[in-house]
């Protein structure tokens, strides 16, 4: 099945010929969401084992280019010998080794000296450039990973256990690098160039992934890989990873199970998604759930879910699809609950409309340190979206339609925790009044720099939503966690 072809269809990758986009088949391996948490100590009394990494570590020696260039005369040498849309036709662990086995002949034609391991090292990245991802297949089929960052062709990092370090993954040069970001955003119908420098994409497991190429980054390509766990994570494991005490979440899943509207506020890289998509785990299956999303990585259950995502201008500037303007769409689409992945524009008014109008349980994630940072959030982007009301009937319209505020944040030892639960109650004059049901406070660190810290219990009794919790038969449940949480705060 395999003949001679000429170079139609190919072109120039990093100095060697590209292939064409890899066949559905052939996609790369599932990747992860960054995690909520690292394994740290919730508390000098308490010590999380680290879960074990799940794809062993193997160093990769320095490329050359000696390496580079025996690579291109054999990429060379495959490209005129495969015929690559017969290969698209099989599935991808077939076409690799159709690869290998001719790549094992050229090497022998040749008669490259390659001791066996730099020749499985070069069957391995070859593959790699067919099939998948190049040099970023290794860091992909990684599950430890919560971020791959490379800047430019010559320097790539990770953030692995909290920790951002550099990896010594490179790209044979920029070319390369475009090469494969164009290959990613292809996937997703869309696309990265001079004339269109900036665009957010997905991988096909969900992993979200943002470009930005020349002439706006100076080096080379940038580009942002925010991997998404092969197995979702869940509140159980967030309670072992000591982000969340189990009474803590006991009072999380019934704030999703009751109905009540939620934001998640936390810094970058503080896992507002991953505990958005925890909390969703508590949605009831029979509710229709409707997500708007600009780049689509929440992993619902549920079996009644509408998936809409953002679309940006084409060429000529037209045809952008607005967050603001799918929200405003799904509230013609009959649903019971609107997961917004992130508001940070005018689209925050339209989701507390239909917080306020029969949307209960509707959630959405915001950029902002405190929850009292969150409101102030929430009213700056309805200004910004030109709505000139007065400001105390904005702060009525936010204190009537949230609910909960949840406040995730990354602390300074890499670690993630849930900060605070904090309850909307309601107006007092010109103020949104809150309350914390619980907080977490930090009581130092340990000899190797983690910090250590306790959830606590801030003793408010019968919280705010205690009548939608008796109204779903959740108010017993809810009683003993918050009694356990305050018992276990005057230890």
């Amino acid at each position: 099945m395999f003949g001679k072809r000429g170079n139609e269809g190919s072109g120039k990758v990093g100095g060697a010929i590209a292939p064409p986009p890899p066949a559905p088949a052939a996609a790369p391996a599932a990747s992860s969401p960054s995690i909520l948490v690292e394994p740290s100590r919730e508390s000098a009394r308490q010590q999380v084992t680290p879960p074990p990494m799940q794809t062993p570590q193997r160093k990769r020696p320095v490329r050359t280019d000696e390496y580079y260039d025996t690579k291109a005369q054999v990429f060379s040498a495959l490209i005129d010998t495969i015929d690559l849309s017969q290969l698209s036709k099989l599935d991808g662990e077939s076409a690799r080794e159709e690869i290998r086995d001719i790549v094992n002949d050229i090497i022998t034609i040749k008669n490259f000296a390659m001791s066996i391991s730099e020749q499985e090292e070069l069957l391995e990245d070859i593959c790699n450039d067919v099939l998948g991802y190049g040099p970023l297949e290794p860091l992909l089929a990684r599950d430890d990973i919560a971020d791959i960052m490379v800047n430019g062709a010559g320097q790539t990092f990770i953030e692995v256990g909290g920790k951002t370090i550099e990896s010594e993954i490179r790209f044979r040069d920029n070319a390369q690098l475009l090469s494969i970001c164009q290959r990613i955003v292809s996937q997703v119908g869309r696309r990265v160039d001079e004339s269109s420098p900036i665009c957010d994409a997905r991988l096909p497991d969900g992993s979200r992934v943002n470009v930005i190429a020349p002439p706006l980054s100076i080096d080379g390509p940038a580009l942002t890989i925010r991997k998404f766990k092969k197995d979702k994570l869940t509140l159980d494991q967030l309670v072992r990873f000591g982000a969340i005490t189990a009474e803590g979440a006991t009072v999380l899943q019934i704030i999703g199970r009751v109905r009540c509207n939620v934001v998640i506020s936390g810094g970058t890289g503080s896992g507002k998604t991953t505990l958005l998509n925890c909390l969703t785990n508590y949605i009831d299956r029979d509710e229709r759930v409707i997500t708007c999303e600009d780049t689509a990585e929440l992993q619902l259950q549920q079996p009644h879910v509408v998936r809409l995502e953002t679309r940006p201008p084409n060429i000529e500037g037209e045809g952008e699809i607005t967050m603001r303007d799918l929200v405003k769409n799904c509230l013609r689409m009959r649903p019971e609950r609107i997961i917004v992945g992130e508001v940070r524009g005018p689209e925050v008014f339209d989701l507390l409309q239909a917080m306020n109008t029969g949307h209960d349980g509707s959630m959405g994630t915001i950029h902002a340190n405190t929850p009292r940072e969150c409101l102030s959030r929430i009213e700056s982007m309805i200004a910004m979206g030109g709505f000139t009301l007065p400001a105390k009937t904005v702060r009525e319209i936010i204190s009537s339609s949230v609910d909960v505020i949840v406040q995730a944040a990354r602390l300074r030892d890499g670690s993630r925790r849930i900060t605070q639960i904090t309850e909307v109650i309601g107006m007092e004059g010109d103020v949104i009044i809150t309350q914390d049901l619980m907080r977490y406070e930090i009581e130092g660190e340990d000899a190797g720099g983690r910090l250590i810290g306790r959830h606590m219990s801030t003793g408010v009794g019968k919280p705010h939503f205690w009548d939608r919790a008796r109204y779903f038969n959740e108010e017993k449940r809810l009683a003993a966690a918050l009694d356990a949480m305050e018992a276990k705060s005057k230890d």
